[in-house]
């Protein structure tokens, strides 16, 4: 790999980034009941939480292609991350503050549980992007800000990784997919096997330290970014041939409508850990080729969504509750296509700004002034 060749920016991997938001959005729109409709759009928004693996598979994909063959600086590394990620996250945190002291010590929110016993706690563990090695306060503030902490954690041991896995073989580069796959899942299916109390049946609402655990731990969503990795390498390694890129999206896509069937019958920790990990990375794998048929993707307002999608993502579930939620007679409203599209442009413009006044100003005032990276690629998943 040469050091002297700047690779080229994939806007179209960009774009993708604000669809898998939007899948998770669908998902806490689902879950209050303000998807209608048929039946199947119903079974794609209730796995909307697997936009976050997306975002783990596409977070290793996308280092890997910015980073690999570079010597990187672990100061300017860390420091680039901090200036990208930071901002946004905190102001979301100081968006969501009132929520979230409410929800925990007034209003006795569930997944807020562990705060209203330990909020000066939970406060530091999400200000220090702690929170998921915790289990139980992983949801706390910002609830779906865990992933960032789970980002964190990735970032942390990306450089060491990258230098292990540049010497693999690509023999040992196709094996590690499948191993990571079967590691993802073995620890639900192991969870559910050895049946601890309350685990005969486990949701979307069951807020317990061991549910938690399966579903937030770091090291148990580290499968998923090492795919990314991986398929980042493989990609890098390979000879470009847009020809692929189909057949490797369509069957992306057919595993992703197989796991949204498959949830009716497989067990929500299963669906919500590493499954679709593999159809993910086909996906951005036959995208970052970059085929004439996608070109659609590299429209210029796409591009922007996907660059906003990070305050999209952070911010949604604040703008959920509120606008679906009728206060008086604490049912569904706006419910239904001309309600959640009205939401989605609310919410494009809302993040667009926070983007633009916000995410970029902030990163190019912390940022190294020295950048490791010989060329600006696109960013990855929640955060790049």
């Amino acid at each position: 790999m040469s050091l002297e060749v700047a690779r080229p920016r994939l806007p179209a991997v960009t774009s993708l980034r604000f669809f898998a938001a939007f899948h998770v959005a669908l998902f806490h729109m689902n879950e209050m009941g303000a998807i209608t409709g048929p039946a199947w759009l119903k079974t794609f928004a209730g796995i909307g939480y697997v936009g976050v693996s997306f975002f783990f598979v596409l977070s290793g994909f996308i280092l890997v292609y910015t980073y690999a063959g570079r010597n990187i600086v672990l100061g300017d590394f860390y420091q680039t991350r901090f200036a990208r990620i930071y901002p946004a996250y905190l102001f979301s945190l100081l968006l969501s503050f009132p929520f979230f002291y409410f929800g925990a010590m007034k209003m006795h929110i569930p997944f807020f549980y562990f705060a209203e016993h330990h909020f000066t706690l939970s406060a530091v563990l999400v200000l220090l992007l702690l929170q998921a090695w915790v289990p139980p306060a992983a949801l706390a503030w910002n609830s779906v800000a865990w992933s960032l902490s789970v980002e964190a954690f990735f970032y942390a041991i990306f450089p060491f990784a990258l230098n292990r896995f540049g010497k693999f073989s690509r023999r040992v580069l196709w094996a590690v997919i499948p191993a990571c796959w079967i590691a993802g899942l073995a620890i639900s299916i192991g969870y559910l096997a050895m049946r601890p109390a309350g685990a005969a049946y486990v949701s979307s609402a069951n807020w317990s330290g061991a549910v938690q655990f399966v579903k937030f731990f770091p090291l148990v969503r580290l499968p998923e970014f090492l795919m990314g990795m991986v398929c980042g390498y493989l990609f890098i390694r390979s000879e470009r041939n847009p020809k692929l890129a189909l057949p490797l999206v369509a069957l992306g896509l057919l595993g992703v409508a197989a796991v949204a069937a498959a949830s009716k019958f497989v067990p929500y920790l299963v669906v919500h850990t590493a499954m679709s990990g593999p159809a993910f990375a086909a996906v951005v794998y036959g995208i970052a080729l970059q085929p004439k048929w996608a070109s659609w993707l590299n429209n210029r307002l796409l591009v922007l969504f996907g660059d906003a999608s990070y305050s999209f993502y952070l911010l949604h579930t604040m703008f959920v509750w509120p606008f679906f939620h009728d206060f008086k007679t604490q049912a569904v409203r706006n419910n239904g296509f001309l309600g959640i599209a009205i939401w989605t442009v609310m919410m494009l413009i809302i993040s667009s700004l926070v983007y633009r006044f916000i995410e970029e100003p902030s990163r190019r005032k912390l940022r190294p002034k020295r950048d490791t990276r010989l060329a600006p690629v696109v960013a990855t998943a929640t955060a790049d």
